[in-house]
């Protein structure tokens, strides 16, 4: 069966393009993404991986997987895997995210699913709270060039 979809929606005050260049440009991810680079060539099909300062050092693999979908300034679709560094069994625990990027009149809607979660994903609960985090780190910095600071 699956635990339930995560799904959260927020309006920013920018166009798609700011906000595509959040997931796009690694200068952006590491200012919203505690810190992680993203790298990925956006092929569909080709890997992706955030990287960044952690358990492993500066080249810590915080989250990795495949790109299922790419159409700039619009969505955006990969698998998402823990890294090796959270659990030794990461290959086994996969779920889907997708963001879609929609203009609502001088708005830009962001939308985030996160779905096909397995049985008892261990992740499950603090990815819920992450997503909250991240979305409102990227509102913040796209309109006002700061992050947040969650004290860490």
């Amino acid at each position: 069966m699956g635990q339930p979809d995560l799904k959260y929606s927020i309006y920013v005050n920018a166009e798609p393009e700011q906000i595509w260049r959040i997931y796009t440009d690694a200068e952006a991810t590491r200012a919203i993404f505690f810190g992680s680079e993203l790298r990925s060539t956006f092929e569909v099909g080709a890997s992706y991986e955030y990287v960044g300062p952690g358990t492993d050092g500066e080249e810590t693999v915080h989250v990795y997987g495949q790109v299922l979908a790419y159409e700039p300034y619009r969505f955006l679709s990969f698998t998402e895997h823990a890294g090796p560094s959270y659990r030794e069994d990461h290959a086994n625990w996969k779920t889907r995210v997708s963001m879609t990027l929609e203009k609502v009149g001088q708005t830009t809607k962001v939308t985030i699913v996160n779905d096909e979660w397995p049985d008892e994903h261990p992740s499950y609960a603090s990815t819920q709270e992450s997503w909250l985090m991240i979305l409102s780190n990227i509102k913040t910095y796209v309109e006002t060039g700061k992050t947040m600071d969650f004290g860490w």
